[in-house]
């Protein structure tokens, strides 16, 4: 990969962390994302897990951040920087919306839909970013009903 790029998805991912950072700051599950123009590199939404915040059990970082990306007559052209392996919900929505690159921060706390995805035609890009890894890991420890619940319960 180029230098560029690797750079791009650094700081992109950089940001999707910095999105779940504030999700927990605010009570809420630590997981955030980013979606971004491939081609371009431009931020066209970020969010963070609502599920507390909102009281939304489906406003996960992925949708969260779709949700402030907006309409668009396509999202082929898009790559997803999700700080945690997307859960069979966010998975399905990216499928169903053909974005074609997912950036992952991590795959230790939760193998998530790598295969799925990858199954069908999206590039799965792993990055194991450490603050992802340990902002989740602290979560699941502190707060593990917290967790069940995000993930759809016992």
């Amino acid at each position: 990969m180029h230098h560029d790029a690797v750079a791009r998805d650094g700081a992109m991912m950089d940001l999707a962390f910095s999105m779940a950072r504030n999700g927990s700051i605010q009570g809420g599950c630590p997981i955030g994302a980013v979606i971004t123009d491939t081609s371009s590199g431009r931020v066209l939404g970020a969010g963070h897990n609502g599920l507390v915040q909102e009281g939304n059990p489906i406003l996960h970082g992925e949708m969260a951040a779709l949700r402030a990306a907006g309409r668009m007559p396509s999202r082929r052209h898009c790559t997803m920087y999700t700080t945690l392996s997307p859960c069979m919900m966010c998975a399905g929505t990216i499928v169903q919306f053909k974005i074609g690159r997912v950036v992952v921060g991590d795959v230790t706390n939760s193998a998530g839909n790598v295969a799925f995805l990858r199954e069908r035609g999206v590039q799965v890009d792993l990055m194991e970013h450490p603050g992802c890894i340990a902002l989740v890991r602290q979560f699941r420890e502190e707060k593990p009903e917290l967790w069940s619940e995000d993930w759809g319960g016992a």
